[in-house]
């Protein structure tokens, strides 16, 4: 045994008792009262001073200071109520700036439960921090009240640390005894040694042992014996609670307490929490989660959501509104399946500037292939009993997700389980879908979408919303009648005779996945709910601006599929179909000619002229946000009933975030023709709009039309290099202008980015100039649009085919041609060097004016060079 490994407790007769602490040491002291914690500390400062090592106080809990201050001791003050992220990685990098052989001495552990309100997290934070102390030639003490923590968690400590001792005090003497002192042993060790003046004996005779465990237990027989969990003590004296008649002060403080250790910290929806939800309503929601913690943001609106109809409009909403059927996943799971993986250190790692994206990325290839904590899985194995084998969706619900400014959109994945197969195989199925979901929270989109908004340094845990998947099965595909996004305000009111307070409506058949994602040549229904029956194109009775593919859940492949309408129509479609489409006659003809089955064109005429469908729709986005205080964006799937009647699953609420504003912009009557690079007649987006620009990059239509598939790919590249190169968007605020759709997923279709890739950008135009009937799409109302308006970036489509619009792109020989970055350059060939031009136009004065009152758009010169 190597001699300088030995470390005092300060207490000759404990040194003897557990042969010495050694280097690396993490010693818990288990007690009944924080006096007898405080009595050990004392002595083991005064060995680690004679070694003149550096003395750490931390300094977290309520009780009273453990360690008076002093020349040789550093107090480091933490706020536990900052958040089990926020307060890990202080203390992570406090023990890392101090290096090796410092000593440690922390408050005690039971504190935290206090702001946590868990204690799981208690579990994870000592899981964290052990052995990262051991590993740095560290000996610390940490305080644990006993009775206070459950089997479990005492258990994971147990596990992590070198030394854990009990101490137990009678009226008339105290007793000292090792449950766990790492790679030493003998033959009294582990027995309970008096602690008499300076020395500790065991106690070796059983008839005295016998008499002293009598003793302890009956001077404790009044503490609880059930080692709840903290988190479960606060729903037992919850559920005491609701049998007390009467007392609303009571029932009002629990309201408030348990939505503040569930729903989240944003005020504004605590708020409205507080007004709506009983008891009773919490005590339901806490009956279906799996693990503790906050459920998260897309949760909390949605259930808050349903709260506000029922009591604001009860005659509607108690028929016309499904029950939810769903389970949460806490947030603890997530730092749970974190710690369990061990990952941490990247954790810690991701957290600095240097590691944000790099540590980030090699974390999200890591998470997908991570695994849950048995205990999760147990859990998730009973859900699974409960759902049978109908589709689950497993959807991101992060903590600041759905919130007030900050929507996320898109950012976190959400993936369908169709659950089907062996009890066994349909778990593993859905967790791997739980690790893609926490996977996501760090993908490239999700990183840089909380840079951008200044969240990337405040704690974000993922929890999930497990939902039963709404629908019914027709033969082997399951998918509900209808689906959709609302907005109660139209922000892209594509007439002057709209009114934005109407709301809009975007309206699929089937998963509403084609709702809220740009499709491919497909178009959504987009229904202006005071103008139903008009759409946003100019021929809008052409059977190319409808819905001709439908998403569904093959119950036979157990995969999410898109299928063609016109391979549905035989699978038991037709009460539906009635409702969503009209027969499509021509193309009918063509279908019978060939033995085929009728054809239909999805357009809900018969939805929006003969059912209750505007009104109730309409009456829904006008009462949340009136109790909102604030416009508000919804998801829904549609049930239709025998005469076609409606009823709503409302699966998504959240404040929806506007951009620009309805004033009044002057558009001058007459430009210099040659100062032109476009006008148009409606299709923008972004209010009225006075936008100086500094920058152009141009992807040029023909040229990109001509590329390789793997050249069109290098193109968006290129975009997204030079996207984020770009430090300040404020100060050169650039118009990125591309052929097709930008951000398709067919590069034949137009520029294949992602919303990383242009998220610098003030201004993105799409223009129609590929062919083939390719028309900008910016699906109003999906993830898409969201990141637009969010980001405050305006848009334009330009069709230059159509009347009222005017492209000029070779004005832009008018402006300074840059040139690309010499890094980026290399390795590209002069083709798509070609096809991507950069104009630096700030010596023409370039504006791009919007108004939204004349539906006009204008991009041109006001100084000529």
């Amino acid at each position: 045994m190597n001699r300088d490994n030995r470390v005092s407790t300060g207490l000759d007769g404990l040194d003897a008792v557990i042969d010495s602490l050694r280097i690396g040491d993490n010693v818990v002291w288990r007690v009944d009262h924080m006096d007898d914690y405080r009595r050990f500390i004392d002595p083991f400062l005064a060995a680690a001073r004679e070694r003149r090592r550096a003395i750490i106080y931390l300094r977290f809990g309520r009780h009273a200071p453990l360690v008076e201050a002093g020349p040789d001791v550093h107090i480091v003050q933490l706020d536990a109520l900052c958040g089990f992220e926020a307060f890990t990685c202080h203390v992570y990098q406090l023990i890392t700036d101090h290096g090796r052989g410092a000593f440690y001495v922390f408050d005690c552990l039971s504190d935290l439960l206090s702001a946590w309100a868990t204690d799981l997290m208690v579990g994870n934070f000592f899981q964290v921090v052990c052995p990262y102390l051991y590993e740095l030639d560290t000996v610390a003490y940490f305080g644990l009240l006993r009775h206070r923590h459950s089997h479990h968690t005492v258990a994971r400590i147990r596990r992590t640390t070198q030394v854990l001792i009990d101490v137990r005090r009678t009226r008339e003497e105290c007793h000292v005894q090792p449950v766990k002192v790492w790679k030493r042993h003998s033959p009294t060790m582990f027995l309970p040694h008096r602690w008499r003046d300076d020395r500790f004996s065991p106690v070796i005779d059983s008839s005295d042992a016998t008499r002293v465990q009598t003793a302890l237990e009956r001077d404790h027989v009044q503490e609880p014996q059930r080692h709840l969990d903290y988190w479960n003590a606060l729903f037992l004296e919850a559920a005491a609670q609701l049998q007390t008649s009467g007392d609303e002060a009571g029932r009002a403080a629990q309201v408030e307490r348990l939505c503040r250790v569930m729903l989240g910290r944003d005020e504004r929806i605590l708020d409205m929490a507080h007004r709506y939800f009983h008891l009773e309503d919490l005590m339901a929601i806490r009956a279906r989660m799996i693990g503790s913690g906050h459920i998260g943001g897309k949760a909390v609106g949605m259930l808050l959501a349903r709260q506000i109809l029922r009591r604001e409009d009860p005659d509607t909403w108690e028929r016309s509104l499904e029950p939810h059927d769903s389970f949460f996943l806490g947030t603890d799971v997530y730092y749970s399946f974190l710690v369990h993986n061990g990952w941490w250190p990247r954790i810690m790692r991701q957290r600095t500037p240097d590691g944000y994206y790099s540590e980030g990325q090699a974390l999200h290839e890591r998470m997908l292939h991570g695994r849950l904590p048995d205990e999760i899985r147990e859990e998730l194995a009973r859900m699974l009993d409960y759902f049978g084998q109908y589709p689950i969706l497993v959807r991101s619900s992060s903590l600041l997700e759905d919130g007030f400014g900050n929507a996320f959109a898109g950012k976190y994945d959400s993936v369908f389980c169709v659950n089907q197969g062996t009890p066994e195989e349909r778990l593993e199925a859905l967790e791997q879908a739980i690790c893609r979901v926490f996977a996501s929270a760090m993908s490239e989109d999700a990183l840089v979408y909380r840079s951008q908004r200044g969240l990337a340094d405040l704690e974000e845990p993922m929890a999930l919303l497990l939902q039963r998947v709404n629908g019914r099965y027709h033969g082997r595909h399951y998918l509900p009648d209808a689906a959709g996004v609302g907005v109660s305000r139209n922000i892209f009111a594509w007439d002057r005779d709209m009114d934005p307070a109407a709301g809009m409506v975007r309206l699929v058949m089937g998963l509403g996945t084609r709702a809220v994602d740009r499709n491919d040549s497909d178009h959504a229904c987009i229904i202006a709910l005071d103008h139903p029956l008009k759409r946003p194109f100019a021929h809008a009775d052409d059977g190319r601006f409808c819905q001709h593919k439908v998403d569904t859940l093959d119950v036979l492949d157990n995969e999410l599929l898109s299928r063609p309408l016109r391979d549905l129509v035989e699978a038991d479609m037709d009460h539906v179909l009635q409702w969503c489409g009209e027969p499509d006659r021509e193309a009918s003809e063509q279908s019978r000619s060939l033995g085929g089955p009728p054809m239909w064109r999805l357009t809900f005429r018969p939805l929006l002229e003969k059912t209750s469908f505007v009104p109730m729709i309409q009456g829904l986005l006008q009462t949340l946000e009136s109790v909102y205080a604030y416009p508000v964006d919804v998801e829904f799937t549609v049930h239709l009933g025998a005469d076609g009647s409606p009823s709503f699953n409302l699966v998504q609420c959240r404040p929806l975030q506007t951009q620009g504003g309805n004033h009044q912009v002057r558009i001058p009557a007459t430009v210099d023709d040659d100062a032109i690079l476009f006008r148009s007649q409606g299709h923008f987006m972004g209010g009225s709009l006075d936008q100086p620009i500094a920058r152009i990059i141009r992807v040029d239509g023909e040229r990109y039309s001509a590329l390789t598939l793997q050249q069109k790919y290098t193109v968006a590249r290129l975009v997204g290099q030079l996207n984020r190169r770009m430090s300040d968007r404020d100060d050169q605020p650039t118009l990125l202008i591309g052929p097709g759709r930008w951000g398709t997923s067919t590069p034949e279709l137009g520029v294949p980015i992602r919303f990383a890739d242009i998220s610098r950008m003030a201004v993105l135009i799409e223009v129609a100039e590929l062919g083939g009937g390719v028309i900008p799409d910016l699906s109003y109302g999906s993830h898409f649009f969201q990141d637009l308006v969010e980001s405050g970036i305006a848009y334009v489509a330009l069709r230059p085919r159509e009347a009222h619009t005017d492209y000029r792109p070779d004005r832009l020989h008018q402006a300074v041609r840059e040139a690309i970055d010499p890094d980026l350059v290399e390795g590209l060939n002069e083709t798509v060097l070609a096809t991507v031009e950069i104009h630096d136009v700030r010596a023409l004065d370039m504006k791009l004016l919007a108004d939204v009152i004349s539906q006009q758009v204008l991009c041109c010169a006001f100084r000529r060079i």
